[in-house]
């Protein structure tokens, strides 16, 4: 179990890093200036690339959560908690997917300053996250 748990924990945290960089991204792509394309393009690959890394990364994460939830019984209200969360960073992956098609089709109509904002969801999540699986509060 402490290999499955080491697992998780290892993709978990590989996972956060693209999540909490690829708006990081973002925020940069909404500042770039009309005509200078070279770098839309370099942050558009950068993008791209990164999205296409982190994806597994967070399947394996839910992979190796499920099976430690449903393979040794773990149980109680904070991890219902916790999975609605997960849920949650899910459908913010998934939306990222989504901004990256807006921005490659130059659809994009946010200002960088949402992106900002946007970047703190993961974080706020993350903490939300690890005190429901330290304290473990219900």
């Amino acid at each position: 179990m402490l290999v499955l748990k080491a697992l998780h924990i290892g993709f978990v945290v590989a996972w956060f890093a693209g999540l909490f960089y690829l708006p990081r991204i973002y925020v940069n792509l909404a500042m770039v200036p009309q005509g200078s394309d070279a770098e839309r393009q370099r942050l558009l690959l950068m993008a791209g690339k990164l999205f296409r890394f982190m994806t597994p990364l967070g399947v394996l994460a839910v992979v190796f959560g499920l099976w430690l939830w449903f393979g040794y019984g773990f149980g109680g209200g904070w991890l219902h908690a916790k999975t609605a969360l997960v849920l949650v960073l899910i459908a913010y992956h998934i939306y990222c997917g989504q901004l990256l098609g807006q921005f490659r089709q130059g659809a994009n109509r946010r200002p960088h300053v949402w992106f900002r904002f946007f970047n703190e969801v993961p974080v706020l999540i993350m903490f939300a996250v690890i005190f429901l699986v330290v304290l473990k509060p219900f």
